[in-house]
């Protein structure tokens, strides 16, 4: 199969750990019988620089025309000065909105050989861990209607938390499909005992599953006992389906519990199977250059698009036993390193994935 992928590299560290994945991918690809086309377009700091915008027309089509796009990161303080909506990072919700993305993937996944860099007990932790927060993007209280005056009280101001059901039936989509590939089992995060858009959320979410994925098993659990639940028995969640604003909260809860946000990836996703996939880390413009950054957030999100997007499962799994067999024996960058691990670059902590597939 041929696959074209559009790479969005990015300011800071974008370039190189774009560098990694791609090499991984490459890898994978030789071994199973695919070729990955990648088109490399502007966006951020360094579309500003060399177009004036932080995403070009020209970068918003390729991302219309590929497959899949991954991104490396945006941003840096050479461009902080400049005005808000012609910063770096417009161009990241400028290609999401473009892409119709929805939806937001985040796994918390924590390596068994990792296990002593998580703040959880290592007991709770020896096995490894892996939560895939499901977060709802473009709705909720974030986005619903909102004022401010004044009363008896004095000043006071609110916010609404609205749902429609289409917007809760397509987010619940991306969760089944997510689930399909893993333990069929969803968790959906609700505070249904207070809130009414809690209660449509629950009986829209069970109504959907129920038609269309018969074979995904679907959880309720109230907001304030996932929190608990992601520090107390981490590894009983999955995939975890939430709202806006409880994804939000919870997603960097549940990125805690793994010690390093350099190995975290994350993806947009929207009706299609195309999505934008990317690592959760900054631009780091303080070591680019320097070969010291960690590949293995992009690494992996490079995976999820095989799995989420291509449905190459197989290659998938490929690659995340590579990084798993990499770190097993020691090899480490810097911002995981360990008395007794194996110092290596940024990139040979690639070559040596790509070689392990």
């Amino acid at each position: 199969m041929n696959y074209n992928i559009t790479v969005l590299d990015g300011d800071g560290i974008g370039p190189e750990i774009c560098a990694g994945a791609i090499k991984v991918l490459n890898a994978t690809g030789a071994k199973y019988g695919h070729t990955f086309n990648f088109t490399h377009k502007l966006i951020g700091g360094c579309a500003i620089d060399k177009c004036g915008v932080p995403l070009p027309e020209e970068t918003v089509t390729a991302c219309l025309s590929c497959d899949s796009v991954l991104l490396g990161a945006v941003g840096g303080y050479k461009w902080d000065s400049l005005p808000v909506d012609i910063r770096p990072e417009k161009g990241l919700l400028g290609i999401r909105k473009a892409m119709g993305l929805y939806s937001n993937i985040r796994p918390a996944k924590l390596w068994a050989s990792l296990a002593h860099a998580s703040p959880l007990k290592y007991e709770l932790v020896k096995d490894g861990v892996e939560i895939i927060i499901v977060r709802e993007l473009t709705g909720g209280i974030y986005f619903g209607e909102r004022g401010k005056g004044t009363g008896d009280g004095g000043e006071y101001a609110w916010d609404t938390e609205k749902y429609s059901v289409a917007e809760i039936e397509r987010i619940t989509r991306i969760a089944c499909e997510l689930a399909s590939k893993r333990d069929k089992k969803v968790v959906s995060i609700d505070k249904a005992n207070v809130l009414e858009s809690s209660r449509l959320w629950r009986r829209t979410v069970h109504a959907y599953a129920e038609k269309n994925y018969p074979d995904i098993t679907v959880e309720d659990m109230l907001v304030d006992n996932a929190a608990m639940q992601i520090v107390k028995n981490p590894s009983a969640l999955g995939v975890v389906l939430t709202s806006n604003i409880f994804g939000d909260i919870l997603s960097d809860e549940a990125a805690q519990v793994t010690g390093s946000i350099g190995m975290l990836a994350s993806s947009s996703l929207g009706d299609g199977t195309r999505g934008l996939y990317e690592p959760i880390h900054g631009s780091a413009p303080d070591i680019a250059g320097k070969d010291i950054a960690n590949p293995i957030a992009t690494v992996l999100a490079a995976a999820m698009m095989l799995r989420d997007s291509f449905s190459l499962t197989d290659e998938c799994a490929a690659i995340e036993r590579a990084v798993e067999s990499v770190l097993n024996d020691g090899w480490r960058t810097a911002d995981i390193m360990e008395e007794g691990a194996k110092r290596v670059t940024g990139s040979r902590m690639a070559e040596l994935i790509a070689e392990r597939i």
